[in-house]
């Protein structure tokens, strides 16, 4: 399986704050990866340089075999344009832990939109592929209501389905539940176990809700001080943790693991 993101040496501080440390870390295509370490440790750092939310201040990394931050002119490796940026976000969609729908549209005309003004879809077909992705999470009933008479819960649904419109190679969530009160967070979850287990997208999940992590998951990284502590599948990690600062963490959400 072709390595689809790549992390090597990089590091991204913000003042004297040192949040990723040198860090090296792939991506298989189609893997589901889960993010899971104390606040702070770097998880969501990660996904916003792959969002090119964040720059980073060395190292490299690629993204589906073509380099993230730089770009490579007469053999030579350069900062990237802002152009070579617009088209490496093409491949990526983000789900935030605020929906950040539009107030002012409608659930269906959320999703309709994103196609129209940046993949220059026809109207039908955005329409078509709208209802399509509002049927997926479980909101066809919602179409035509706007975001303040959905729940939390139905609008971050619509915020994934609003992703998913645009084709993402990479799908990024970032405490996708943080934000809802506990009865809406299930609902949420739900979605994101039944995409995983149903595509070939590549997907990177930063969770404090372990359960769905261990669900979801193929590859599980603990994180602490912007490194990896430890990397395994889920059966590993959350029953028989090698590292002592992962077994500590891990104690905190389910008890005893060994």
């Amino acid at each position: 399986m072709n390595k689809i993101i790549e992390f090597q040496n990089v590091s991204k501080s913000y003042g004297d704050l040192q949040v990723l440390k040198n860090l090296d870390m792939h991506v298989k295509s189609g893997e589901k990866l889960a993010l899971i370490g104390p606040s702070g440790s770097g998880k969501t750092t990660i996904l916003r340089i792959l969002m090119t939310l964040e720059t980073i201040d060395n190292g490299h990394v690629t993204v589906d075999g073509d380099y993230l931050w730089h770009q490579k002119v007469d053999e030579n490796l350069v900062p990237a344009s802002e152009k070579h940026l617009h088209k490496m976000r093409q491949s990526i969609g983000m789900v935030f832990q605020q929906f950040n729908l539009f107030p002012h549209l409608t659930a269906l005309a959320n999703i309709e939109q994103p196609q129209i003004l940046i993949k220059e879809k026809d109207k039908t077909d955005a329409k078509n592929k709208a209802q399509e992705l509002l049927n997926l999470v479980g909101l066809e009933d919602k179409q035509s209501h706007f975001p303040h008479q959905l729940s939390g819960g139905q609008q971050q649904r619509v915020a994934i389905a609003r992703a998913l419109a645009m084709d993402p190679k990479i799908m990024l969530f970032d405490e996708v539940t943080s934000a809802l009160d506990p009865e809406l967070v299930d609902e949420v979850l739900t979605v994101l176990r039944v995409l995983a287990a149903n595509s070939d997208t590549t997907m990177l999940t930063v969770t404090h809700e372990m359960n769905f992590a261990r669900e979801f998951a193929d590859r599980v990284l603990f994180f602490e001080k912007g490194q990896i502590v430890e990397s395994g599948p889920p059966e590993k990690i959350f029953t028989t943790p090698q590292e002592p600062r992962t077994k500590d963490f891990l104690k905190k959400f389910i008890g005893d693991i060994v």
